[in-house]
């Protein structure tokens, strides 16, 4: 009997391309709109202060580039997912769907069941549809005791749900990832921005604090694009691992109640 898979989600060398892709649009938005003339006095980025918000991202320094690169990163890795697990879920909501197949299968219905799995799709009525093909093929086996026939069912939907859960949770370590190096990305361009404004001072003589304040600000852009990216791939990581949990459950849910009407009822 074959074993239906859901599939989804970035392959490894697509994910990694998509990677590469987030961070030359971030070089791009670094060097053509953050670092457009129109957001520096004289229209010089090398030389002229920034007078909007935009410029002063700029003087952010190099930093500045990868962090909008991992934000990207985040933000598409993130569309991903939810399209795979939105994917994953089915056409129908989880919870009327478990109960819908519980009905079915307390009245013997199993054609009704195979065919409400065939109409929700995803990973959950994959493992569903497996373990009800696998409850009609072995009560019809005589050469089987029942322990043996209960073992099977349970075998079966053991590993229908082992070949959909790696494609639910592929692609999470990304999003984790940029959650954890967020925050420290950013903090190294505010320390590499500070080092930058001291040393600037220091060569100037006389102290400014003008130029004191402008260089700390420049420098703290990095913390807050860093610490942006690491809130944004928290939120991402914890809904999706949320998700990926409840279909887990409903997977353990309906193949529970398919064993436990095999051993009340089956033979």
């Amino acid at each position: 009997m074959s074993t239906k898979k859901t599939s989804g989600g970035f392959p490894l060398i697509v994910s990694a391309l998509a990677i590469v892709i987030c961070l030359l649009i971030g070089v791009f938005i670094y060097k053509g709109i953050l670092g457009a003339a129109s957001n520096f006095e004289g229209g010089d980025a090398d030389k002229g202060h920034p007078h909007n918000i935009l410029g002063t991202m700029y003087k952010g320094g190099f930093i500045v580039p990868i962090l909008i690169g991992f934000l990207l990163t985040v933000f598409t890795f993130a569309i991903e997912r939810f399209i795979t697990i939105m994917k994953a879920s089915g056409k129908g909501q989880t919870d009327k769907f478990v109960a819908n197949i519980k009905s079915l299968i307390s009245t013997h219905d199993f054609e009704g069941a195979v065919a409400e799995c065939d109409r929700q799709k995803g990973s959950l009525a994959n493992v569903v549809h497996e373990g009800i093909k696998k409850y009609e093929f072995v009560q019809n086996d005589s050469h089987m005791d029942k322990e043996a026939k209960v073992h099977a069912i349970q075998k079966s939907l053991e590993e229908a749900t082992a070949l959909e859960l790696p494609m639910l949770s592929k692609n999470m370590v990304v999003i984790s990832t940029m959650a954890s190096i967020g925050t420290l990305a950013g903090l190294i361009g505010t320390v590499v921005g500070m080092i930058r404004a001291f040393a600037a001072l220091s060569a100037a003589g006389a102290p400014d604090t003008s130029a004191l304040a402008t260089g700390i600000s420049e420098a703290l852009v990095n913390t807050l694009v860093g610490i942006l990216t690491s809130a944004c791939a928290i939120i991402f990581y914890n809904y999706f691992s949320n998700r990926i949990d409840q279909i887990t459950y409903a997977m353990d849910e309906a193949g529970f109640s398919i064993i436990q009407e095999f051993q009340a009822t089956g033979k």
